[in-house]
């Protein structure tokens, strides 16, 4: 076992370099991310090493980033997308979710398409409009695209490698509020495969399940509620399409209570679906409705009201609450 300490924005460039390392095959694309390393220096210093043949500055043209992508995929290549900031990635919607997707069902598998879309992605730095949003229910309702989302430094480290790995389209979202967040990499072995939702904390009371950087707050919130005599147990989706459910359901036949929680809108959300799926699969087990707590159906508001948009601990603990009322 080799571990280091590393933010995970700096784990996701460990990432990327192994596996520019690993295979000639793989290269980079996005505005900015040579010389500058993106605007979040998650490819810093990767173009100086690789050349820029291989760490592409492209020009502002999420559509023809895209579509360079899928052109390049098809010539045996390994493109990985930047999107600079979450709200940019719907220019280039079109061809993610008409062609990228389609394109492996429209050869009847002949034609593989092992592209990633890195989008930073979610609220918490206090950005202005277009540069905040959730928009993960638009990829994950999209057949053919596999939707990713690492909480933790370990998870961004090895997941890059296998979204790369990958001969299908991966969406990579990345929790751009946790770019700065700390943690243990092992770079020996990694932990899960790609698709396997995980466990994070053992509890006995209620079920907190989330992705991307609500798990921290899910875990936040399960400390405050231990010191009130409430066991929570968490579960990080790492993946939300396809959604590894084995995990899930297994904590609310124990738990027999769940609370969903996330950054984005609730309306027809990955919450909903997993809500819905956990009710179906689950319902005998269930001691209260699975709750769902979410952004508000309105757009990304301004910075000055994110704290109030986007949920906290204490928003979670009155949902979990009102699972234990019942």
């Amino acid at each position: 076992m080799t571990d280091t300490t590393l933010p995970l924005g700096r784990a996701l460039n460990a990432g990327l370099r192994r596996a520019l390392e690993d295979d000639d095959r793989v290269m980079l694309m996005g505005e900015d991310i040579g010389p500058l390393g993106g605007v979040f220096r998650i490819t810093e210093g990767l173009q100086a090493d690789f050349g820029p043949k291989r760490v592409v500055d492209t020009p502002l043209a999420e559509s023809g980033i895209i579509g360079t992508a899928i052109g390049l995929a098809m010539a045996g290549f390994r493109p990985v997308c930047e999107i600079q900031f979450d709200g940019f990635v719907f220019p280039g919607f079109d061809q993610i979710t008409s062609q990228l997707a389609k394109f492996t069902n429209r050869h009847e598998g002949s034609l593989r398409m092992p592209v990633v879309i890195r989008i930073p992605y979610g609220g918490h730095i206090g950005a202005i409009e277009h540069h905040q949003e959730s928009p993960e229910a638009y990829f994950t309702h999209t057949p053919g695209l596999r939707v990713v989302s690492p909480s933790t430094p370990n998870d961004a480290y090895w997941m890059m490698q296998d979204a790369i790995s990958s001969d299908d389209p991966v969406v990579f979202l990345e929790p751009k509020s946790r770019y700065w967040q700390k943690g243990e990499i092992d770079t020996a072995e990694r932990a899960l495969p790609l698709h396997a939702s995980r466990r994070v904390r053992r509890g006995t009371d209620v079920t907190l399940v989330g992705h991307g950087a609500m798990v921290t707050t899910l875990l936040q919130a399960a400390a405050l509620a231990e010191s009130e005599g409430v066991s929570c147990e968490v579960i990080d989706l790492r993946s939300l399409s396809p959604v590894d459910y084995g995990p899930i359901l297994d904590s609310v036949r124990s738990t027999g209570r769940m609370v969903y929680a996330q950054e984005a809108p609730g309306f027809t959300s990955l919450g909903s679906e997993v809500a819905a799926t956990v009710a179906e699969r689950a319902f005998y087990s269930l001691e209260a409705p699975v709750l769902r707590v979410s952004g508000f159906d309105v757009p990304f508001p301004a910075a000055k009201l994110e704290g109030v948009f986007l949920p906290d601990a204490d928003r979670i603990l009155e949902a979990v609450d009102r699972a234990l009322a019942y």
